[in-house]
């Protein structure tokens, strides 16, 4: 089954690059200009594999609705051309790229690519409104997390349902999919070591749920910069240096979830609200969420938490982890090679 595999974000990335691995060598990308996919695909050797690849522009900003009609029309061409050329086909892979779902027809022509009758869309993120619409028009599958809060998704997996489209549940987060568990030093550095990552702001949801967090908050502290494009290091081993630090403080709801399944003490600084946020809580892993603005007696009692926080993680007991890869290629009909 030929694929077209739609990456996003570089979260995405990491999730699809196992199955990456595992696909025919005729499978094709569509990857979105941000800067950190293109890091990790140009730097992708043994974890991605060299495929035939499609750039297109992220629907932000100005004129984001014209941006999102030359994506899908960009989309459109490259998966009628690559119909032609070769092989049909079968099927589309996305996460959270709803567009590319849409672009299996001409948004001129009304023309389908009758071939791609397989159109998965793999979300985490309830509060994607926008994108779960489109994804309504044309996904034939739908694969969520078992712990998908449905109060949150305007009604999408209800409609998807009425519909008739198939819905699968993960029995996971998606970073339990790409990560192993991580070994953590036994004991603590002086001062302890802390990755921050902070958000540019520029993201579909940022306006309305980042949150300043104040640089008071890494006084005594070890600081590793890991901000939304201005990574230094390595971005295919940054799940590496979260298990290599002591604790993490972040702006992003996804590094946030890697580093507590990691066991890295870990302040998720956001007005977001996700079911793999409660999840993760409820589970006991080492996650301390704030939602307020940094300032108060509040604050500075959940910054002391989530400082005594970093050395007690000899006392954290999770979950056991969850066969989420596997289950996942399940679902994908894919054999894992590795």
């Amino acid at each position: 089954m030929r694929t077209c595999w739609v990456l996003d974000h570089p979260a995405h990335v990491r999730l699809l690059a196992p199955f990456l691995r595992s696909s025919n060598n005729n499978d094709l990308i569509i990857a979105t200009r941000r800067r950190e996919v293109e890091v990790m695909i140009n730097q992708g050797d043994g974890h991605i594999p060299r495929r035939q690849i499609h750039w297109v522009e992220r629907p932000v900003g100005n004129k984001r609705r014209r941006k999102a009609l030359n994506r899908w029309r960009s989309s459109h061409r490259f998966l009628a051309h690559c119909c032609k050329t070769g092989q049909p086909i079968s099927r589309i892979v996305v996460v959270g790229a709803s567009l590319e779902l849409l672009a299996w027809r001409s948004p001129l022509l009304k023309k389908s690519l009758r071939s791609i009758s397989h159109r998965y869309y793999i979300s985490d993120t309830e509060v994607n409104h926008v994108a779960h619409k489109l994804a309504l028009k044309s996904a034939t599958h739908i694969i969520v997390p078992n712990h998908w809060d449905e109060s949150l998704d305007g009604g999408f997996l209800s409609a998807a349902k009425a519909k008739g489209i198939q819905v699968d549940y993960l029995n996971g987060l998606h970073g339990h999919v790409h990560l192993s568990p991580g070994i953590h030093a036994s004991t603590v550095s002086d001062p302890p070591k802390v990755l921050v990552r902070l958000l540019k702001g520029d993201g579909i949801h940022d306006s309305e749920e980042l949150s300043e967090i104040p640089e008071s908050a890494f006084d005594g502290l070890d600081i590793t910069m890991a901000n939304e494009n201005e990574y230094q290091g390595d971005a295919w081993l940054l799940d590496r240096q979260l298990s290599r630090h002591d604790g993490v403080i972040t702006q992003s709801v996804t590094l946030a979830s890697e580093a507590a399944l990691l066991g890295t003490p870990t302040l998720l600084v956001s007005k977001a609200k996700r079911g793999f946020i409660t999840r993760l809580q409820d589970d006991g892993y080492p996650l301390f969420v704030w939602h307020e603005p940094c300032e108060g007696d509040g604050w500075q009692n959940m910054l002391a938490q989530f400082l005594a926080g970093i050395h007690l993680t000899d006392a954290i007991a999770p979950e056991e982890w969850p066969d989420s890869r596997n289950q996942l290629a399940n679902m994908l009909s894919i054999n894992l090679i590795d």
